[in-house]
């Protein structure tokens, strides 16, 4: 069964497009590591600085080995967060 992950992060003051801009690049690598489906990055346009990440995979082995490979990357550009960053794992079960 498919799993969604919602993770948000905030960037420091102002720095909120920044931020968004230098996840281009990751969003790039993830999306094509098996089992992705969905790795998307969105800004709220009411908090600039709140970012959201919307994932899909296909399965929890392709999320695990996701994990993974995310531990062995750089961080995208620590000195623009503040705090840390939320995570929430649902299961997708299409209601449409």
């Amino acid at each position: 069964m498919a799993i969604r992950l919602i993770v948000t992060i905030t960037a420091a003051a102002g720095k909120g497009a920044e931020l968004a801009e230098a996840y281009k690049a990751r969003c790039a690598e993830v999306i094509r590591e098996p089992g992705c489906e969905q790795f998307e990055l969105f800004q709220s346009v009411i908090n600039p600085d709140k970012l959201a990440i919307l994932e899909r995979w296909t399965d929890a082995g392709s999320l695990d080995a996701h994990a993974r490979i995310q531990n062995a990357r750089p961080p995208v550009r620590p000195e623009l967060r503040v705090g840390a960053t939320e995570r929430e794992d649902y299961l997708y079960n299409r209601t449409r």
